[in-house]
């Protein structure tokens, strides 16, 4: 058996302490898979002395993490400490420049600066693997640059924040409102620390970035993402949603139209039938569609322990067995630089509004609609007690830009007794 390859782990948190375990636990079996032994040399975290329920002793410890990136007896460097910026990127670097393969469960450090970081490691025939950084255990960046390589992907979808999906399927399930799933969900530490991260969409769209950059042959430009969390989703979305035969889910979607790559996260609807529809709780699902494959679709774990450091592991397994190929699936440097798409594809539009109980109110307001170019599908009114009648919309298919326009034009005609919310429907 050759040489073992030598990890080096920054950040002992849930996933780093996994991580130790895994390494710990399957010692031989990772032996006999990766070809040759599987050892951490080192390790670094904020707290040296913090009991994490591990024996860490037979490691060398860094208090800095850029220091354990240079270390002369590690081959890996893993870095598990999150954010985009600060210690992360500096130790992410350095590791880089010291000659070390990195594997990462950092989306927000390769949404942000993953091209530069790629042209860095393939000029030197370094490896950086980020299967973690994406869905958990869920193995969507092998089946993009691997198992879906002959294909041209027409379209990247996925429920990719597993809190964010069990406050909506939460809100579904026990018809509780927004404020006191959040809360709940706070309480049982799903949240982010910053929680904007989550219900805001930002965490979902780090990953969606990644995925379209692979997806598309592009350079990772998260900022073209058009983000809209769920925090404007009520209890009355829900259940109204439900009584056409859908269910509310934060969707990410990638695809490359002729007015260029469009990404955006944002809540949609899915017919409560399909494979998106019926996940439940905290879970993710990715489905990727290709020409010559057709819909696959990946369900699992998007977080967690044993998820995500099982992820990092088929990382480092890979770089143990000596493969290797470009960071996003092509050379970096051939990655062409994507025009935002200047608008969405089209699609039907749920719209929730409240009406003051004024005749002709709903005339009105399909008038606007219609001066716009937009058609109605389905309309309902809901029995009411208050002064403004609970109304509900379907259109036909319709730019996102020509609904805006009307939703702007509502304001002027003297009904509305709430501001409209409109939520796409997603053809699944």
């Amino acid at each position: 058996m050759t040489d073992p390859i030598r990890l080096g782990i920054a950040g002992l948190g849930t996933v780093g302490c996994g991580v130790v375990k895994i390494v710990q636990r399957h010692a031989a079996a990772l032996a006999l898979r990766a070809g040759r032994p599987v050892e951490i040399a080192a390790v670094s975290a904020r707290a040296r002395n913090k009991d994490r329920g591990l024996r860490l002793d037979a490691y060398a410890w860094e208090d800095d993490p850029v220091a354990l990136a240079r270390r002369s007896d590690i081959d890996v460097f893993v870095e598990l400490m999150g954010g985009a910026d600060g210690p992360a990127r500096a130790a992410t670097q350095a590791a880089l420049a010291a000659g070390k393969d990195v594997v990462t469960a950092n989306k927000a450090l390769l949404a942000l600066h993953g091209h530069t970081l790629a042209l860095a490691a393939e000029e030197n025939g370094q490896a950086i693997g980020f299967e973690a950084a994406v869905a958990g255990g869920i193995p969507v960046i092998k089946a993009l640059t691997e198992s879906l390589a002959a294909n041209r992907i027409t379209r990247v979808m996925g429920v990719m924040n597993g809190t964010c999906n069990y406050i909506l399927t939460r809100m579904q399930g026990a018809g509780l409102p927004y404020e006191e799933v959040f809360r709940e969900a706070a309480a049982l530490g799903y949240l982010e620390a910053d929680p904007a991260l989550d219900v805001g969409g930002i965490d979902a769209g780090h990953k969606l970035a990644l995925l379209a950059a692979i997806a598309f042959g592009t350079q990772v430009d998260f900022a073209a993402v058009e983000l809209e969390g769920i925090e404007r989703i009520t209890i009355d979305d829900i259940r109204q949603a439900a009584d056409m035969g859908f269910r509310i889910k934060l969707l990410g979607v990638a695809q490359m139209t002729g007015r260029g790559l469009e990404q955006r996260m944002s809540p949609c609807l899915v017919p409560a039938s399909s494979p998106l529809g019926q996940l439940e709780d905290a879970m993710n699902m990715v489905v990727l569609e290709g020409d010559a494959a057709g819909q696959i679709v990946l369900r699992g774990a998007g977080a967690g322990e044993g998820p995500t450091a099982s992820a990092v592991m088929a990382d480092v397994m890979d770089i143990a067995r000596g493969r290797r190929g470009p960071v996003f699936g092509q050379p970096a440097a051939a990655l062409a630089q994507a025009r935002p798409a200047s608008s969405s594809v089209p699609a039907p539009y749920y719209l929730r509004m409240a009406l003051l109980d004024k005749p002709g109110a709903l005339a009105r307001i399909a008038t606007v609609l219609g001066e716009a170019g937009i058609s109605i599908d389905r309309m309902r009114q809901y029995g009411h007690d208050d002064p403004a009648a609970p109304v509900l919309i379907v259109t036909h298919k319709t730019r996102r830009a020509a609904l805006n326009e009307a939703i702007g034009a509502m304001a002027g005609t003297g009904v509305l007794a709430s501001e409209p919310v409109a939520i796409r429907i997603e053809e699944v």
